[in-house]
């Protein structure tokens, strides 16, 4: 019995050896065969609001590696071979955004971190001042530097912290408009300044204040190269027509564009068996959105005239998806009779769907009447001498039936013959005639 008492004891002796012996009694940690050495450069980025690429350099131990992105507009590609990760960025139209570009390589992960700026804006588009001018603050939302300028000299404008201050001096003259502009490095916004005048010239409907006429009161008989452009297309260059448009004046110095006692004279004339006529744009470059549009205007008599008053988009790609607005067209083979319409995909009189009304204007050829079209984004409402005549209604279906919000140009022009011109023949016995036109002017609010 005391042997086996002894037995035990030394039993119980050996387990504390026992328990502390094995694979962890090296006290030197052994390497992890999944740690991967790896370095990233930039280890972060910043990004304004335009899309943008840019790369990540990757130096690592690693034989094989990929990288993923937190969010969906951020595009990671990885390329081992090359050691980089190109992340394409789209462009941020909200808040100011952050995200990660992750390394990933068995258990290993790096991070590299990545933010896009909130795009530029101002807190008001549109400023209106009195005629005794003034300054008003516009805040400017930007995570970064900016500097804006004025486009006309009664208008100056600084920054004061987040703030651009625009100034506006007094205004002795007409209603006048101007823009400032706030840049930065890759961005735009733009503040539209108005201010009211002493005008003259009163809109016939309220709340619309003149930005451009011509009264052809100038000295010279030549158009203000400033204000319009002269069209120069040969015959059949559209609607099959017959005229041939010239820059002013014929091959032999015949006149189709003249500004004589107080009005602009648009000639159709036939010389050396050619018929030439004039079709001139008013602001061809940049043109109005929305607003009430108005001429006075005489036109021609005789079988093939077609005179026309109407308004094209400035950045136009193709017809009718574009839109175009007839204010006032008129055939010589229907005397006084005068159309307004509008054209676009889904209203077009190649398939007989044109929107437009024709009314009776009694003296239209050989009298001045006012053809005027009120244009907002919501209708269309087109007037002669004051007249309601076609009312178009926004359906808000869409470009197809709404591409009008967008800045269009005036144009005038005196075709001859043509799909419509021409659909009963030109008589030349009445050439040459004369579309005469007294001012045209354009309002907006």
């Amino acid at each position: 019995m005391k042997k086996i008492i002894n037995l035990m004891l030394l039993l119980i002796c050996a387990l504390p050896m026992i328990s502390c012996s094995g694979d962890n009694d090296d006290p030197t940690p052994k390497p992890d065969s999944d740690k991967t050495n790896v370095t990233l450069n930039p280890e972060s980025y910043t990004a304004t609001a335009q899309a943008t690429t840019f790369t990540i350099n990757v130096t690592t131990d690693a034989k094989e590696w990929t990288a993923y992105g937190s969010d969906d507009w951020m595009k990671v590609t990885p390329n081992a071979s090359a050691s980089t990760i190109t992340v394409a960025l789209t462009a941020n139209t909200s808040a100011e955004r952050t995200g990660t570009v992750t390394f990933k390589s068995g258990q290993t992960r790096k991070e590299v971190s990545v933010k896009q700026l909130a795009p530029l804006s101002v807190a008001e588009t549109s400023l209106y001042f009195q005629k005794e001018g003034g300054n008003k603050n516009v805040a400017v939302e930007y995570n970064g530097n900016w500097e804006a300028t004025a486009s006309e000299a009664w208008i100056t404008c600084s920054k004061s912290g987040k703030d651009v201050v625009i100034t506006v001096a007094a205004n002795e003259g007409n209603f006048r408009t101007g823009m400032v502009t706030v840049k930065t490095a890759d961005e735009e916004a733009t503040i539209e300044v108005k201010q009211e005048g002493n005008e003259e010239i009163q809109c016939p409907l309220e709340g619309y204040h003149l930005v451009w006429n011509d009264e052809f009161s100038q000295e010279g008989i030549d158009l203000n190269r400033q204000d319009w452009t002269h069209e120069v297309k040969n015959s059949g260059w559209v609607n099959h027509e017959l005229q041939n448009y010239v820059n002013t004046k014929s091959p032999k110095g015949a006149r189709v564009t003249e500004v004589t006692e107080g009005t602009l004279k648009i000639n159709c004339f036939k010389e050396d068996n050619k018929v030439y006529s004039g079709r001139v744009y008013a602001q061809v470059g940049t043109g109005w959105q929305y607003g009430y549009v108005e001429a006075k205007i005489k036109l021609p008599s005789g079988k093939g005239t077609w005179p026309a008053f109407w308004m094209m988009p400035v950045h136009f790609t193709s017809w009718p998806h574009d839109g175009e607005i007839d204010i006032m067209e008129e055939v010589g083979y229907h005397k006084d009779y005068v159309s307004s319409s509008l054209h676009a995909d889904g209203h077009v009189h190649s398939n007989g769907t044109q929107v437009t009304k024709e009314v009776y204007c009694k003296g239209a050829e050989g009298e001045f009447h006012v053809y005027g079209m009120e244009w907002t984004a919501d209708y269309f409402q087109f007037y002669v001498d004051g007249n309601k005549t076609l009312y178009y209604k926004n359906p808000g279906t869409g470009v197809r039936d709404w591409p009008y919000d967008a800045p269009f140009y005036v144009i005038l022009n005196l075709a001859w013959g043509g799909d419509w011109g021409g659909s009963q023949g030109v008589d030349e016995s009445k050439l040459p005639v004369t579309m005469e036109v007294e001012y045209v002017r354009v309002f907006q609010k």
